[in-house]
């Protein structure tokens, strides 16, 4: 509806005017706004408010100013408008442009016209239809048929009410009032165009009270809430309060009197949307409501329970019986700084996470209504959490009846904890009775190699919160076996057998571990029985084995159980006697096993089938067996035993025979006046087939035989021999196939009669009463002659007898005898030059009245008639102590035939002068004789030191320096012709010299070449060690200028014999070593090395240390210190190494051999004369011959001023063979000769003293440290 042209309207005023006034409102005419008449209500300039009860267009509104309510009717009436009801209110305040007229008894006017229409019905059934707190909306009734366009007065009674509301319609909002505050309305009608009112009627209205504010539920219960509010109605304290509540459980409509309320008999945690209404006094009058929500406490949860405790959680059940319990959620707090915030459940179940193990909480559970605000009581627990499990649980120590276990729990609460140990043993639970308060517990009374589970539980501090167990499976230990034992031991296995009486025993296995040379191996078998076989094992090798049970599970060990067993030692092989003597059997054996070092060897020794009563035991693959019989087979098995001296592995065995026993006391004898020899020895011990007989002259050899012997004296005459013959007897004893060592002896067959002239002495220079005798030396292949007799006979006998020989000159004279001897010629000192065949006869003066051993050589008859003989000795004895006569039967002689007889002259001159001649001539070979006798004795007395008087003189070819040039010459002509054939007759000098030491099977290996044997008769010979041939070494003595025994020259020691080398050079006190080879030759070994460079070396008992070496382009000097470990003495010893001397060859030039020679003669001048000079190359024959015939030439040419260069190889060569090897060495010397010779007339010196320039390198050569006086002399 339009509102658009309000002309006038009853109003009710604010400006003091009463109850009962009016006023005319004038309104200027203008459109109200959509949002106005939306609201339903216009403001007027003035204050004015009108409110529309239903408008659906807009309206304007004039702002016309009307001078009464009738001008007001008047200028709307008849239009639509009008038709509205409109309820105005507000001020009225006069302004310039509004007037009020209005008094408060003026009634409605008309239209201006003053006359009056009927009287309109009272209104009736007066209703309040909208009544708030500030205005009330009043409808009412009236039936009459102009009731339409009737106009009402509103009548307020009461002060606070502020104007009068004029309307057109049967209802009207009147505004502005105060809440909760008794208004009485009165209405009457006004009739149309008239003043004519109708009859009041009236109403009493109560405004509504304000609602309340600030409502607070100030105490909460599960039954109950308390609430205030406020309200600031002037009239509130004559309030009265209806609460109503939205629930059933709400109790029936409450009225309160005061601002505060106590609901009771409510449910628990139920929500209530409570509305309070205040109410007017007339407690009809209802202000509008203003609620609040409000959940009652819930009630306490109850029957709480922890129906699953964990390490780090609690799962919580409660119960709660309220009805909306469902719709509850539980706010759970507890009392540990690890307790989680405050934590909201939905559910009446709760798991509290992140806990602490083993940790006592008290656990407070509050419900909380919907609103999650409202709790209700908090009800609590108290509850442990689980402890953790342990960890690392473990068996430290295992025995047969006990398992110490320890565990860990690092829970910050474990110190409190106490621990529940079960077990489970074939499906048996046991309780430990004791509960420990530490991680470990040690259970006892188990039985051995049994299955047990443990499980540890960790038991809060209230012994009843058990954490989760952990477990572990243990076997105890089995027990240890025993009875153990190998029955039976080869040599790579063994088998063993042992014991177990466990209850579980049969359900072991057995590990089996062994020792061997510390290094631990494991058995890859684990046997299910108390047997094994242990295989792979090593021969005579210690094991030390132990056998530990083991549980089912394979990994549970029992104690070892250990035995120690030798595996038996294999058999030797290659059993060898590489030593056989006469009463010992030097034994080898091979054994591989590498246990071989420490076995004992037990040798079982077995004669003829029987076994010796003792058996020798040893420590090393060899075994000197002595005690035996010489020539007696032996059968020898070796058994090895290991180290415990009770394993013994398999014998093998050899069968070997002992050399026989050399014959004892072997003699030889001359057989007088015979060319034999007679041989005798004892039988010797033990058996023997025979014995072999080696005699040799040098020349040829013969061998012989002789049956065995069992004991007692042995004889053997050896005959057809030759007279006054050294020969070389070797005898040996023959047995089981091979001779023995042989005994050697040199014999010399006895002299006899020398043979007998064939020729008849010569007769010359007869005088009247002498004559001369000339006759040729006897041969002396009898013996040597020692003398000569002349026989004088005037009888007619055809030849001399021996009985004649004692008939002296007096005899004949006395006419005793027809025969005398006249004259005795004693050339015994002639014996050493036998090898010299005397070719210049004899002459005798027979008659110069001389006497010789008592035989007087009387002057002849005139006139005589007489023959003369010649008797040569062999051996002359004489009566009388050996002055005269000659005994006959213990003389060797033999005569010449009688001389043709002859006759002396008469002459008495003739016969003064033969015989003055005969005397003068017997004393000048006398004199002659004499002379040669004592120049032959200082020559023997000068050689009285050899010591080897078999050694034939030696041959020589001496030459005058002087002559010595043109020598050269010839000899050098036609390509050393002449040297060639002086070379080839030295060859067989000495070379049937007997070797026999050299040949023996001991000493053959000691040899560097098979061709190069010392001599017997000059061998260098060792101290004897534990067998007879220890004291061979290849090496002889070799005379010098001055000494039989200045030089020996030895071979180059092989790698056997460096022992052997140094021990000589210790036991012949040896300062000088000459070494004229390299140890490599045109990649040959020539000579081993026998020194050390840098550390000492030790070779047998004699330790050699180097202390210094000087090498230069063609030697070396070193020097050595050496001392034997069991004596307390040293010595030093310088050793010249020539480095420029090729094999077979010789040096570039003389001068350089002869420089390195007088380098040598230096220092050995220095050194002790017993000291001989060792020199060796590789052979020892010739470089080393070469060197030493080098020296002693030079010291013949200073001393004899004579070089006799095939004398001194003749003479070195009888002592050594091969001794200047070569013809080009040979003729090197004579070089060499030749050049000394020249270099001494040249240089007018001496050639020991020229070669300065050679030595002024060595003058400032330091002895070694040590080097002094030392059990001899050193440099």
């Amino acid at each position: 509806m339009h509102l658009s042209n309000i002309r006038s309207a009853q109003i009710k005023s604010s400006n003091g005017c009463g109850p009962n006034c009016s006023s005319i409102i004038t309104t200027t005419t203008r459109k109200l706004s959509s949002k106005e008449l939306t609201e339903g209500s216009v403001t007027h300039g003035d204050g004015m408010s009108f409110s529309s009860l239903s408008t659906s267009e807009p309206t304007s509104v004039s702002s016309t100013h009307f001078a009464s309510i009738a001008d007001f009717l008047e200028s709307n009436s008849g239009t639509d408008s009008m038709k509205q009801n409109v309820s105005l209110s507000g001020k009225h305040n006069s302004t310039d442009n509004e007037t009020s007229t209005a008094s408060p008894d003026s009634t409605l006017l008309n239209n201006g016209t003053g006359s009056s229409d009927p009287k309109p019905s009272p209104v009736f059934d007066i209703q309040a239809i909208a009544i708030s707190t500030d205005k009330v909306n009043l409808t009412w009734k009236n039936n009459d048929t102009s009731a339409d366009n009737y106009t009402y007065v509103i009548l307020k009674a009461g002060t606070e009410f502020p104007n009068i509301t004029v309307l057109q319609k049967m209802q009207a909002v009147i505004m502005g009032l105060e809440p909760g505050t008794l208004y009485n309305f009165t209405i009457y009608p006004v009739a149309p165009g008239s003043t004519t009112e109708g009859d009041r009627n009236s109403t009493t209205v109560y405004t509504k009270p304000s609602p309340v504010f600030d409502i607070q539920a100030i105490d909460i219960s599960t039954d109950y809430v308390n609430l205030t509010w406020k309200n600031n109605d002037l009239a509130a304290d004559n309030y009265s309060y209806m609460i109503l509540g939205d629930s059933a459980s709400f109790p029936n409509i409450t009225i309160f009197e005061k601002r505060q309320a106590v609901i009771t008999g409510l449910k628990p945690g139920t929500l209530y949307n409570i509305t309070i209404y205040p109410l007017a006094p007339d407690n009809a009058t209802k202000g509008d409501g203003n609620s609040t929500t409000v959940y009652t406490k819930p009630s306490p949860v109850f029957d709480i329970q922890a129906i699953d405790i964990s390490t780090d959680y609690v799962n919580l059940t409660w119960k709660n019986n309220d009805s909306d319990a469902d719709n509850y959620t539980y706010m759970i707090l507890g009392n540990s700084a690890s307790f989680p915030n405050s934590t909201i459940f939905q559910k009446r179940q709760a798991v509290i996470t992140g806990l602490e193990p083993g940790t006592l909480y008290n656990i407070t559970i509050y419900p909380l209504a919907p609103d999650n605000a409202t709790k209700g009581d908090g009800n609590s627990t108290i509850v442990y959490t689980k402890p953790s499990p342990v960890f690392a649980v473990q068996a430290i120590h295992i025995s047969t009846d006990q398992v110490n276990l320890t565990w860990k729990n690092n829970d910050a609460a474990a110190d409190k904890y106490t621990y529940e140990i079960k077990f489970f043993k074939d499906g048996n639970l046991t309780l430990w009775p004791e509960k420990p308060q530490i991680t470990g517990a040690v259970i006892t009374g188990l039985e051995p190699g049994t299955l047990y589970n443990f499980t540890i539980y960790p038991l809060a501090p209230d012994n009843t919160t058990r954490g989760d167990g952990n477990s572990t499976s243990v076997y105890t230990k089995p027990s240890p076996v025993f009875a153990v034992q190998a029955i039976h031991i080869s040599t790579d296995q063994v088998n063993l057998t042992w014991k177990n009486n466990d209850a579980a025993a049969d359900k072991y296995t057995y590990e089996i571990q062994f020792f061997k040379d510390g290094n631990l191996t494991f058995w890859p078998e684990k046997p299910q029985i108390t047997g094994a076989v242990i295989t792979g094992l090593e021969p005579g090798t210690l094991y030390n084995f132990t056998i530990y049970p083991l549980a089912p599970d394979n990994t549970t060990r029992g104690d070892g159980n250990s035995t120690s067993v030798y595996t038996e030692p294999s058999p030797v092989f290659d059993i060898q006697a590489i030593d056989i003597s006469t009463d010992y059997v030097n034994l080898t054996w091979k054994n591989d096993d590498s246990a071989a070092d420490n076995y004992i060897y037990v040798i079982e020794i077995f004669k003829h089938g029987t076994l010796f009563p003792s058996n020798k035991t040893l420590p090393k693959r060899e075994a000197v067996i002595t005690g035996l019989e010489p020539g007696t087979s032996y059968h020898f098995k070796v058994f090895p035993l290991a180290l415990d001296n009770r394993t013994w592995g398999y014998p093998n065995s050899t069968s070997v025979c002992t050399n026989a026993a050399p014959p004892h006391e072997f003699k030889c004898e001359q057989v007088p006046r015979k060319p034999e020899l007679k041989l005798n020895w004892l039988c010797p011990l033990g058996n023997n087939s025979g014995f072999r007989i080696k005699i040799s002259n040098g020349i040829r050899t013969n061998e012989s035989s002789v049956s065995s012997c069992k004991s007692g004296n042995v004889e053997k005459s050896i005959d057809n021999l030759t007279y006054y013959t050294t020969f070389y007897i070797n005898i040996t004893t023959h047995s089981c196939g091979k001779d023995s060592l042989p005994e050697q002896r040199t014999c010399a067959t006895s002299i006899t009669d020398p043979p007998a002239p064939s020729a008849p002495p010569a007769i010359t220079g007869i005088d009247h009463n002498s004559f001369k005798v000339q006759f040729s030396p006897f041969k002396s292949e009898h013996g040597p002659l020692k003398a000569y007799a002349v026989l004088i006979t005037t009888a007619n006998d055809n030849q001399p007898s021996k009985y004649n020989l004692n008939l002296t000159y007096h005899d004949f004279k006395t006419k005793k005898t027809h025969t005398y001897v006249t004259y005795v010629m004693n050339i015994e000192h002639t014996r050493a030059s036998l090898s010299t065949s005397r070719s210049q006869p004899y002459t005798v003066v027979v008659g110069n009245a001389n006497t010789t051993h008592a035989y007087y050589n009387g002057p002849l008859e005139p006139l005589g008639l007489y023959r003369t003989s010649v008797a040569g000795f062999t051996d002359i004895t004489y009566a009388n102590n050996k002055t005269g006569p000659i005994v006959e039967e213990r003389s060797y002689v033999s005569f010449t035939p009688y001389s043709e007889p002859f006759r002396v002259p008469q002459d008495p001159g003739v016969i003064v002068g033969a015989v003055l001649g005969s005397i003068l001539c017997v004393s000048a070979v006398l004199l002659v004789v004499v002379f040669v006798f004592w120049r032959r004795r200082r020559k023997d007395g000068k050689n009285n030191d050899v010591s080897f008087s078999q050694i034939k003189p030696k041959k020589s070819k001496p030459i005058k320096v002087e002559n010595f040039e043109s020598y050269f010459k010839t000899q050098q002509a036609d390509s050393n012709c002449g040297f060639a054939e002086e070379y080839e007759e030295l060859r067989p000098a000495g070379v049937h010299q007997p070797k026999f030491a050299a040949e023996l099977a001991e000493n053959r290996g000691k040899n560097r070449y098979n061709n190069v044997l010392p001599y017997d008769i000059s061998r260098v010979k060792l101290s004897a060690q534990s067998h007879p041939t220890d004291d061979y070494i290849n090496a002889n003595y070799m005379p010098g200028y001055n000494l039989r025994k200045e030089f020996i020259a030895a071979q180059g020691p092989l790698p056997n014999t460096l022992e052997d080398f140094w021990r000589m050079i210790w036991e012949k006190n040896i300062y000088a070593i000459v070494m004229l080879t390299k140890c490599i030759e045109q990649g040959r070994t020539k000579c081993e090395q026998y020194w050390a460079d840098k550390q000492p070396m030790s070779y047998g008992d004699i330790t050699v240390t180097m202390t210094s070496e000087i090498v230069l382009a063609e030697w070396t000097i070193r020097d050595f210190t050496i001392e034997d470990n069991n004596e307390t003495d040293s010595h030093c010893v310088r050793q010249f190494h020539f480095t420029a001397w090729p094999d077979h060859g010789v040096p570039e030039t003389t001068e350089l051999l002869i420089s390195f020679r007088h380098l040598v003669e230096e220092y050995a001048r220095q050194n002790p004369p017993e000291s001989p000079t060792l020199v060796h190359c590789s052979a020892g024959v010739g470089r080393t011959g070469t060197f030493i015939a080098i020296d002693r030439l030079i010291q013949q040419i200073e001393m004899e001023n004579t070089a006799d260069v095939y004398g001194v190889v003749y003479d070195l060569r009888m002592h050594r063979p091969l001794m200047v090897q070569t013809e080009e060495q040979y003729v090197f010397l004579n070089q060499c000769v030749l050049d000394i010779i020249k270099s001494q007339r040249d240089k007018k010196v001496d050639l020991i003293y020229q070669n300065t320039t050679a030595m002024a390198i060595y003058e400032n050569l330091a002895p070694a440290p040590n080097f002094g006086k030392a059990n001899g002399y050193c440099a």
